[in-house]
């Protein structure tokens, strides 16, 4: 059997079917010979890191998937802050936050613009406008990430417990900070509540009527007047990836978000940077995750094409990022099927639509598994539908990695106990037994 894995992740991949692509997903009307090849090479199913219906980010998709529980989830604004590497302490609040645009409608602001396009010296300059804000006794920043993005970070017990201000949709008003209901007489949630909106305000102030506003006014394009902010998180203790299932982790992946999550859960990260060709980058990360196999039992390769793709609500670009990615595969399939050892798993971590309101869908994803001693069905093709038909039925996010175990012969028989507390694999972390 293999004793390593390599988890080819496809992000956003799912889809819904399209009257213009045949009544087919993108995925189903995309030629990709080299996953059907995979998908005649093993076991198929169906993956969602929850359960159908559910419509995950990508953040919690990936923790799901990785074995970790939605308690020990500690909010995407702090694994970004992590990714961006700025620094955060156990007790900081680190919200996700950018530039939009905004008009007063009756008293409320009402977001126009979300991200509205910008020149680098207009975002310079709108950054220095804003200044780190106190009030009583809480701290409140915002740090860039890249472009109109960044971290609203929150110090002197602060926190993460309250709404967003982002409504996702242009035309609807800005969201009213509050405490969760489950936080309501929680003194730092209404406190931080406060700041938050205060510092929001501080900065709407100070964006509506500076220069660079003036000039775009001149100019017919909207103003960038006020900050958004979404998924505040606060850092909490988890074991480590290689604790909980015995196994060394690296992820070789683009993006803060899995940077950071990576990191969280202590395994390594080599940060990959995307090109304008999808299929390249897939193949080269997975060139590089084939020469790290030594130093690693389980190796995730991750490219955001497909969602990216998926974004623009254009179904026809997203078959078209699928076709690049199957051929980059295709570049290198030979080599990882040439391997006794390996163990291949290439799926989704939710579905993304192309079309419609919403940022990502509830219906699970493909996942094909191909290895010495797994089984082989009778499915033909990689998609949504004919994975449905396969030997692995559904897989759920607290089925992957025991999966992963058993093919890699790691699986603890139930009952059995080799350290004191209850490992899922085996051999555990043992203490040798000692003469003494």
């Amino acid at each position: 059997m293999p004793s390593k894995c390599i988890l080819i992740l496809l992000d956003g991949l799912g889809d819904r079917a399209y009257v213009n692509l045949g009544h087919k997903t993108p995925l189903q009307a995309a030629e990709t010979p080299n996953l059907d090849r995979l998908a005649r090479l093993g076991s198929n199913g169906l993956f969602h890191g929850k359960r159908q219906g559910m419509a995950l980010p990508s953040e919690e998709a990936h923790f799901a998937l990785f074995g970790y529980r939605q308690e020990e989830f500690p909010g995407r604004g702090i694994l970004e802050a992590q990714g961006a590497g700025i620094p955060v302490s156990p007790d900081d609040v680190a919200v996700l936050a950018h530039f939009v645009s905004v008009t007063e409608e009756n008293r409320v602001l009402v977001l126009k613009k979300d991200r509205p396009e910008a020149s680098e010296e207009e975002i310079d300059q709108l950054l220095k406008a804003l200044s780190p804000f106190e009030t009583d006794g809480i701290e409140v920043s915002f740090v860039q990430t890249r472009n109109l993005d960044g971290i609203i970070v929150i110090k002197g017990g602060a926190s993460p417990h309250v709404t967003d201000s982002d409504p996702l949709q242009e035309g609807m008003p800005l969201i009213e900070i509050q405490p969760l209901n489950s936080s309501q007489a929680d003194p730092e949630a209404q406190a931080t509540s406060r700041a938050l909106k205060k510092f929001l305000l501080d900065c709407y102030t100070r964006l509506k009527g500076h220069r660079v506003n003036s000039n775009r006014q001149m100019k017919k394009e909207c103003p960038i007047n006020a900050l958004a902010t979404q998924r505040p998180g606060r850092l909490k203790a988890v074991d480590s990836f290689h604790r909980r299932w015995g196994l060394r982790g690296l992820s070789i992946s683009s993006g803060l978000i899995y940077w950071g999550l990576c990191n969280f859960i202590g395994m390594e990260v080599l940060k990959a940077h995307d090109s304008k060709d999808p299929g390249k980058d897939l193949a080269d990360r997975i060139e590089l995750a084939c020469s790290h196999l030594r130093g690693f039992d389980f190796v995730h390769v991750h490219t955001k094409a497909p969602d990216s793709a998926a974004h623009t609500k254009n179904p026809y670009l997203k078959r078209t990022v699928i076709e690049s990615l199957d051929r980059g595969l295709g570049n290198v399939l030979n080599t990882l099927l040439d391997d006794p050892e390996l163990l291949l798993v290439i799926t989704s971590d939710h579905s993304t639509p192309s079309s419609g309101p919403l940022i990502h869908s509830g219906e699970p994803v493909p996942i094909t598994v191909v290895g010495t001693g797994v089984r082989r069905d009778g499915v033909e093709r990689f998609d949504e539908i004919n994975c449905a038909g396969g030997a692995l039925g559904f897989v759920t996010g607290a089925d992957f990695m025991p999966m992963v175990l058993n093919f890699l012969d790691r699986t603890k028989l139930r009952g059995l106990m080799d350290t004191p507390e209850d490992q899922p694999y085996w051999p555990g972390l043992r203490k040798p037994f000692s003469l003494e």
